[in-house]
């Protein structure tokens, strides 16, 4: 084995009342992709914004070459040829790419930017890449994919010998992912140390030489190589327990209809759209990025106004002409992007469950503190919501709770429809557990759930039934029974022929 080239040393970090990294202690070696695993809250994050200059370590040492080193910036951190590339990209949106790149170390000439050298050294940087994206064009125009190649290449341009990635793929089809590996194998082979944190152990043993899992802030285990490690070893390591199934799912009795829609038009379908979940069904959407799933919920839950269309709930038609009436019609949403659009980051657990609820839980008017608290605490407790306090800002939550805080928020009102956008995404697999016996729970209590997923086995783990999507069309439906991976794929892919698998009773075709 070679000598570890970056060596976190009994690193320790506390904030008031949480204790986030307790002596944390592992090496990661020069041309290796080592990764770092673990739940929600087990001090992952923590450690990267420590190696990025972030925040600063209580105790301990980092050491890069042995040489120790302690950042008190980010600035410092990037000097020393460290880059920590966040799930939530750290550009500026409305600059261009070659800004974007060299922000900090434009060139110059005589006092003024010299543009075409930064384009130059733009374009050299993202074809080295497989990149071919104009460095003038703005960040905000660019797909997520580019975005995060962006992130990447101002690593390389700035020639950082460790790089982490935080989440890389949770936005990315999956020709988008096999790109991200290539690269990273690229910098594998340039002898640069790679950090790699994800909750899909599927592309930790694809991508990852070695991995360390933390779990309580505490170093539990290093696996100097993986071959020979299993899932349900790592997952075990991870939670501190066996979980034989992650999905847990058991059949169940269906009522009547809970959402129908015949005909609906808006932007993001390319044809009308029709569909029906029934009370107590788990049906979930299939597709490939760019599909309009999230378009199909955002028209449901009337956050983009439908051109045309009839949406009914319990067999009611109702007018979804904006969230506060879908809301009032008993149809709710947690949305893809929880942090942008689902949660007040800066506001306390207490404020986000009772967002919605507060005008119920007022009289004439006036917020009444002692219901809130109660009925926040309610929630807290009924989902297992793991926070200091109800007065926690939810921006220091880990992803899974601000994720049951938004359904805490839906589970106080008079929900018969859950519309659920990538409920799991950045979730670690105890969390997810958590996140399916609720999805289960509410099932069984008779709502209609829809849910919008990107992962295979997800989508086949928690399904009563599955619709796909492809170009902005729903194109089929398939029974539990009948949805295969293979199958799915093939009727989601773009040159795919649904006719072609049009075996008796192998799908229902519901639009073309």
């Amino acid at each position: 084995m070679c000598p570890p080239y970056l060596e976190f040393d009994a690193i320790r970090k506390s904030f008031p009342g949480v204790l986030a990294l307790d002596g944390v202690s592992f090496g990661a070696a020069e041309g290796s992709v080592h990764a770092l695993l673990g739940e929600n809250g087990a001090g992952k994050s923590t450690l990267l914004k420590i190696l990025s200059g972030a925040t600063r370590a209580d105790d301990g040492v980092v050491r890069l070459g042995g040489r120790r080193r302690r950042f008190a910036s980010t600035t410092e951190a990037h000097a020393a040829g460290v880059a920590v590339i966040y799930q939530e990209l750290h550009l500026v949106p409305e600059m261009t790419v070659a800004e974007n790149l060299l922000l900090g170390h434009m060139p110059h000439r005589l006092g003024w930017l010299d543009r075409k050298a930064m384009a130059d050294a733009a374009r050299r940087e993202l074809a080295a890449l497989g990149e071919d994206m104009s460095p003038s064009a703005r960040v905000s125009a660019l797909p997520i994919a580019q975005r995060q190649m962006v992130e990447i290449a101002k690593a390389l341009l700035r020639d950082a010998k460790v790089i982490a990635f935080d989440e890389p793929t949770s936005s990315l089809s999956e020709r988008e992912v096999a790109r991200l590996f290539t690269t990273i194998r690229g910098l594998k082979a340039q002898g640069r140390v790679v950090l790699y944190v994800s909750h899909r152990l599927e592309e930790v043993f694809e991508v990852c030489d070695a991995a360390t899992v933390l779990r309580d802030g505490r170093h539990v285990a290093t696996f100097d190589r993986l071959e020979g490690v299993s899932h349900d070893l790592l997952v075990s390591r991870m939670v501190g327990r066996e979980i034989a199934d992650v999905y847990g799912y058991e059949p169940r009795p269906h009522g009547g209809p809970a959402l129908e829609v015949e005909g609906l038009r808006g932007p993001g379908l390319s044809a009308p759209a029709s569909l029906a979940v029934a009370q107590g069904e788990v049906a979930v959407v299939f597709g490939l990025v760019g599909a309009g799933r999230t378009e199909l919920l955002k028209l449901l839950f009337g956050a983009t106004p439908a051109t045309g269309g009839t949406i009914r709930v319990g067999g009611q038609s109702v007018a979804v002409a904006s969230p506060a009436a879908a809301i009032r019609c008993g149809i709710a949403l947690c949305p893809e992007d929880r942090k942008q659009e689902g949660v007040v980051p800066i506001r306390s657990v207490a404020e986000n469950i009772n967002l919605s609820v507060r005008r119920t839980l007022a009289t004439f008017g006036i917020i009444r503190e002692r219901r809130e608290r109660d009925n926040a605490a309610a929630l807290v407790q009924r989902l297992d919501i793991r926070t200091p306090s109800l007065a926690q800002p939810v921006v220091h939550l880990s992803g899974g709770n601000q994720q049951k805080v938004v359904l805490a928020r839906w589970l106080a009102e008079r929900v018969q429809v859950m519309l659920l956008d990538e409920p799991t995404r950045g979730i670690d697999v105890g969390a997810k557990r958590e996140i399916y016996d609720l999805v289960f729970e509410l099932a069984r209590q008779g709502m209609g759930i829809l849910v919008v997923s990107s992962e295979l086995p997800e989508v086949l783990g928690i399904a009563d039934r599955v619709v796909v999507m492809r170009q902005g069309a729903l194109v089929a439906s398939l029974p539990r029974a009948e949805a295969t991976e293979e199958r799915l794929l093939r009727l989601a892919l773009p040159a795919a022929s649904p006719a072609a698998d049009a075996t008796p009773g192998a799908h229902t075709e519901i639009a073309s």
